[in-house]
């Protein structure tokens, strides 16, 4: 059984060595968004596991779920008291208001950021940890706590140690397997309790009766410790191997690969996890996806409107349509805001330079880790959400250039039901468990339109300020 909590939802899915689909469910989430700001209930989390899980239960015996692993989004982060209740609102992955205390952090470790290819941003957990003690205060022994944390605690029925994924962004050095306690005592830190940290797909504990009751599943059931929700994605996606990525397309855009040793990236944009065969994850979340879709069309037909938008290749007008303000990848800018370079003739013309805008986002994303040196090698690999348009799935394909897989579950569930099973067996998870729906060849002719469109964009991010110039030569010649 696997368990995502996303932006919008937690959803759950439980799955067969044999990759056949027996159970899902899942459960909407609310936050609150005011410009920078972006926070949600962890309460909320909770019960929409509660929901989640007894919806994929119903067509499942819960004597038959082996383990559970949890993921959740990445720099999300709260303080608990040490039974694990809230002592503050979760700060979310993209609530941007920690500038300063990333400037903060980054200065206090820098030499450590060095060593690991870091640079703290205001998004990331850590320096979201400086900003909630200043505000709170008083939180002397509060626990850190990350999302998914926060529903293995309750699964479990205490607290728990957290992963090394969801601990990257909080400053784990994954090169000692140790919390850099100098630069907690430099940030004001040393009063939190931070938790023990395992590997991914190691057993945290078992179901207790508490939460049996509540979720259906088996008390004794295995808790197996998960990982971020890209992460989760690209096990889920089945590019295992080295060289292959995949891109998680969803409210935002994660693009995560594989390789034999981590990437070294001297801006600090792109960070590297360590997944459980020992191999590494490079990639890094970009503001852009399909959030910008769900603003500016609340509630409109998006069928319909791919069906328009497939006779305006290309738009008329060129976007960058971050989700909101401030960019983390491929490049940093903190002041990044939305681009609609031109004037769409209408909206079925706004809506096509939207697709359009995140695939070439997505194209200059791959450039950039070629641009580091990273192996990019066979088929490119689609999950999240975004999936479920056919016609933006073969417009990226186009865009990219490269041949793309489509699997049959795109949900980052699916990753976590395959890192159960990897904790459960102690061994390789099985590879059946991922099956692939459709595999998308690119059309020349249609990518072709996009060089220009492309070249705009980059030109764009360059005059901006935004992309560096070497970045953007890469890109021009490369990309």
């Amino acid at each position: 059984m696997g368990v995502d909590l996303g932006t919008q939802s937690v959803r759950a899915l439980a799955v067969t060595d044999g990759g056949e689909v027996l159970g899902r469910g899942a459960a909407p989430l609310t936050g609150h968004r005011d410009g920078d700001r972006h926070e949600q209930l962890p309460a909320d989390w909770w019960e929409g596991a509660v929901t989640a899980l007894r919806r994929a239960l119903r067509t499942v015996p819960a004597a038959r779920v082996r383990g559970v692993a949890v993921c959740g989004t990445s720099g999300t982060v709260l303080l608990t008291d040490r039974a694990g209740e809230p002592l503050t609102p979760a700060l979310m992955y993209d609530d941007g208001r920690a500038a300063a205390e990333a400037r903060r952090a980054q200065e206090a470790g820098a030499e450590v950021w060095r060593t690991l290819g870091h640079r703290i941003q205001p998004t990331w957990a850590l320096a979201k940890l400086v900003r909630l003690t200043a505000e709170y205060g008083g939180t002397g022994g509060a626990r850190v706590c990350h999302q998914a944390d926060f529903v293995t605690t309750r699964l479990v029925g205490g607290p728990v140690p957290t992963d090394s994924s969801h601990a990257l962004k909080t400053g784990y050095d994954l090169h000692t397997r140790s919390w850099p306690t100098a630069v907690h005592d430099r940030l004001g830190l040393a009063g939190l309790d931070f938790p023990a940290v395992v590997a991914p797909g190691t057993e945290l504990g078992t179901v207790c009766r508490a939460a049996a009751d509540r979720t259906g599943l088996a008390e004794g059931t295995p808790v197996v410790a998960g990982m971020t929700d890209g992460c989760a994605a690209q096990l889920g996606s089945g590019a295992w191997e080295i060289g292959q990525w995949n891109t998680v397309l969803g409210t935002t855009l994660v693009l995560k690969g594989v390789t034999r040793t981590p990437l070294h990236d001297p801006a600090g944009v792109l960070y590297n996890h360590l997944a459980p065969d020992g191999n590494w994850l490079p990639g890094g979340a970009s503001s852009v996806g399909a959030g910008a879709l769900t603003h500016a069309f609340p509630g409109a037909d998006l069928g319909h409107l791919d069906r328009l938008a497939a006779h305006r290749e290309p738009a008329g007008a060129v976007a960058y349509p971050l989700v909101s303000r401030g960019e983390r990848f491929p490049f940093l800018a903190a002041g990044a805001e939305p681009l609609m370079l031109g004037v769409p003739a209408d909206d079925a013309d706004r809506y096509a330079a939207l697709l359009q805008g995140v695939a070439l986002a997505e194209r200059l994303c791959l450039a950039y880790v070629r641009y580091l040196g990273a192996p990019v090698e066979g088929p490119v690999t689609f999950t999240g959400g975004a999936t479920r348009s056919g016609y933006w799935n073969q417009l990226r394909a186009d865009i990219l250039g490269r041949t793309a897989r489509v699997p049959a579950h795109t949900d980052s569930a699916l990753g976590m039901a395959v890192l159960a099973a990897r904790g459960v067996t102690g061994g390789s998870a099985p590879r059946g468990m991922v099956r692939i729906r459709t595999v998308l060849e690119p059309r020349p002719r249609v990518g072709a339109r996009f060089a220009g469109p492309f070249a705009t964009l980059v030109d764009a991010l360059e005059t901006r300020g935004w992309l560096p110039p070497a970045v953007a030569a890469h890109a021009r010649e490369h990309g």
